[in-house]
């Protein structure tokens, strides 16, 4: 690629790009079209603690709520936290019939834990699954006049364990590590106009090696409608690839392959990583065969790999230290719900200001404006399954089909490197004794790998390993001398996962199979140290701010030292509820100035800032 090329990558990474004004706050940021409706706002609303009413024409719709903030928060208007099994919600929808074959489409992008909509008294559709988005088209129940009648109802048994539900607390009040529980709709609400012929779904696919970006796409078509698929790559002005493809089956399976600039240099120029987070977009057009246009919609991918090579991790094939945070995805006022699409970008920003590298998503599918963020600024992402707390039948079925919707949904986000099926043995309890329970873990980092190989899978973070491409290891020991001799060398990884017991469980259920250098080794939980502030908790205390800054510095430099770590999650960004851990307060001003905990976290291994000439966008994105 000659330089003159290279110089019409114009935009500095993580720049806005052209589209992004018209597409501000767009609740599915990886298949965008032109226009959008949000349905967010007051809707009316009904706790139905019981669970009795079973039609919208039963309930007494006697107050109000600001959607998508769940009844529990006090951004809602509700604030109820008590224990109650369902919700009802209503509102007004102006939306007519569509004319010229257009489908109107109802998106939701996650209600907690199952629901079903009605429109004008009949119902359109369901769904189960508190994470995960689902739309339903409900052209069929339009009239010519627009004026219509929009009910939900949520179910949410509070003391229901077999539901994946992950920091959500099943006691009245918050105890412990578990938080006020999320009823109902917590995520944005939202219509959208779409030909009756279109693109229903994308997913990208980069290989380095190949130097080329995997497209697939399933598209909504008359069957045996001769179809093409356009596909056009480009960063800014540089037009990488401008293909087109024959629809087959419902749906285009291709390689785009680009050309591959040779020198490492230009090559260098176009990948993704946290330093220079370089986004490919893709303008992709469904087309007839007289090659007129018949859906439009904008995407975005990257070039980008992450492995294991041996105990270590490689970002583009160059060693990389993980340098993560655990992130709780919580806020004050709003609870699993962000404030706003600032409040997102502002936690992607800050945690890069803090001389992290990455993110664990701890116990919460994020919404994608989160991994968009990701994508932008440049943070990897570690995505996690909410925990369900009891394995039985149904909590396998619910677990398995929710995580397999979350792999859909984001498994193109150039972000994430590793999935989590499971932490710490929860929803499979038992797992050194217990082989049905040992088997799902198994079974969903097989079906994880399958569904996804080109990303590394932690089959149960924290302990009992089973399955897993890396062992996580949970440590919360304050002693910073401790830790320092407990995970000395990597020579003596084998009687470590043998001997050490933090939490009072084995690190590896079977010793044998991880007794090699075959598997990174991850301190993915430790720290936790909270300032001294009554009532709050934390996993140590510290006296004052300055001596927080002190023995986190102290802390982080041991376990930077640590040969036998690949990478690390400190725990955590921010205080959440009555859990005071956070380097941040709830509404994310900093206990400790940024560059003092930047200058701990990252100290001066030679991966911790960017390379040369790139601009840190993390830091930037602060102003």
């Amino acid at each position: 690629m000659p330089r003159r090329h290279l110089a019409q990558l114009g935009r500095q990474a993580g720049a806005p790009r052209p589209d992004d004004a018209d597409q501000a706050g767009y609740p599915r940021p990886l298949l965008r079209r032109s226009g959008w409706t949000s349905l967010n706002g007051r809707w009316g609303f009904s706790i139905d603690a019981d669970a009795r009413w079973r039609a919208p024409s039963e309930v007494p719709f006697e107050r109000a709520i600001e959607v998508p903030f769940s009844p529990e928060t006090p951004r809602s208007g509700v604030g109820d936290t008590g224990l109650y099994k369902a919700c009802w919600y209503r509102r007004e929808l102006r939306e007519r019939a569509p004319s010229g074959g257009e489908r109107v489409l109802l998106h939701f992008g996650a209600v907690d834990h199952s629901c079903r909509v009605w429109i004008d008294g009949r119902l359109a559709g369901s769904h189960e699954g508190g994470y995960t988005p689902f739309e339903i088209d409900v052209t069929p129940m339009l009239d010519p006049r627009g004026a219509h009648e929009l009910v939900v109802h949520a179910e949410d048994d509070p003391g229901d364990l077999a539901k994946p539900r992950g920091k959500q607390d099943w006691q009245l009040e918050a105890h412990s590590i578990w938080y006020p529980r999320t009823t109902g709709i917590w995520q944005t609400v939202w219509l959208e106009r779409v030909p009756a012929t279109r693109i229903a779904s994308l997913s990208w696919t980069p290989n380095l090696e190949r130097w080329e970006i995997a497209v697939e796409a399933t598209v909504v078509a008359p069957a045996g409608a001769p179809l093409w698929l356009a596909v056009r790559l480009r960063v800014g002005d540089l037009v990488l690839a401008d293909d087109r493809y024959s629809v087959v089956a419902g749906g285009v399976h291709r390689r785009v392959a680009l050309s591959d600039p040779g020198i490492d240099d230009f090559r260098n120029e176009l990948l993704w990583s946290p330093s220079s987070p370089r986004l490919i977009d893709a303008d992709v057009e469904l087309l007839d065969d007289q090659l007129n246009v018949l859906d439009r919609v904008r995407s975005y991918t990257a070039l980008r790999s992450f492995a294991i090579d041996g105990d270590r991790f490689v970002l583009n094939g160059r060693p990389l230290k993980l340098r993560m945070i655990l992130d709780q995805g919580y806020w004050p006022d709003t609870g699993l719900t962000p404030p706003d699409d600032e409040a997102l970008r502002r936690d992607v920003a800050l945690t890069k200001a803090m001389g992290f590298n990455g993110a664990r998503k701890h116990q919460k599918i994020e919404d994608p404006r989160y991994l968009h963020w990701a994508d932008r600024l440049g943070l990897l992402v570690w995505e996690e399954m909410p925990s369900a707390y009891r394995f039985t039948r149904v909590s396998v079925e619910r677990v398995t089909r929710e995580w397999m919707e979350a792999l859909r949904r984001d498994a193109s986000h150039p972000c994430i490197v590793a999935w989590v099926p499971f932490n710490e043995s929860w929803g499979a309890p038992n797992l050194p004794e217990s082989e049905p329970a040992r088997r799902f873990v198994e079974a969903l980092y097989h079906l994880t790998r399958t569904l996804d190989p080109t990303r590394p899978v932690v089959g149960n973070d924290g302990w009992e390993s089973v399955a897993t491409d890396l062992i996580g290891i949970h440590d919360y020991d304050d002693d910073v001398e401790r830790i320092a001799a407990r995970y000395a060398t990597h020579d003596l990884l084998p009687k470590i996962l043998a001997r050490e017991r933090p939490g009072g469980r084995v690190l590896v259920v079977d010793g044998d199979r991880y007794a090699g250098r075959e598997h990174p080794v991850v301190l993915s939980e430790f720290g936790g140290i909270a300032l001294d502030a009554g009532a709050t908790w934390g996993y140590s205390r510290a006296r004052d701010a300055r001596e927080l800054g002190v023995r986190y510095a102290r802390l982080l430099h041991a376990v930077r030292s640590l040969e036998l770590f690949a990478g690390f999650c400190y725990t955590q960004l921010a205080d959440t509820y009555q859990e005071a851990n956070g380097l941040l307060y709830a509404d994310r001003t900093p206990k400790v100035p940024l560059d003092e905990i930047a200058a701990a976290t990252a100290g001066t291994e030679a991966n911790a800032g960017p390379r040369p000439g790139a601009r840190d966008v993390g830091t930037d994105a602060l102003r």
